[in-house]
């Protein structure tokens, strides 16, 4: 038997408010900017110029740091580049 792939379903906001709301509020931040950063970072595409890269390296950084607050609270919420599109 193999596993399918998970399929992300939509929730509704008052779920999310609930969830949320359970959740430290630098947490929350940390998370939005994740999610900021991750689609950022996926806007790109090579070939970059100077400023490009420049810009991608910010978001790269971003990402980074939010990273490292979500991960410190739990590893499970770390977001890779592009993930918040996929």
């Amino acid at each position: 038997m193999t596993a399918s792939p998970l399929v992300p379903v939509p929730i509704p906001d008052r779920v999310a408010a609930l969830i949320g709301s359970c959740m430290p509020i630098g947490i929350l931040q940390a998370e939005v900017d994740a999610e900021c950063a991750a689609r950022e970072v996926y806007r790109f595409r090579a070939p970059l110029c100077a400023e490009d890269q420049a810009d991608r390296e910010h978001a790269l950084a971003a990402l980074a740091r939010a990273n490292k607050v979500l991960g410190a609270y739990n590893p499970g919420l770390l977001l890779r580049p592009g993930a918040a599109w996929r």
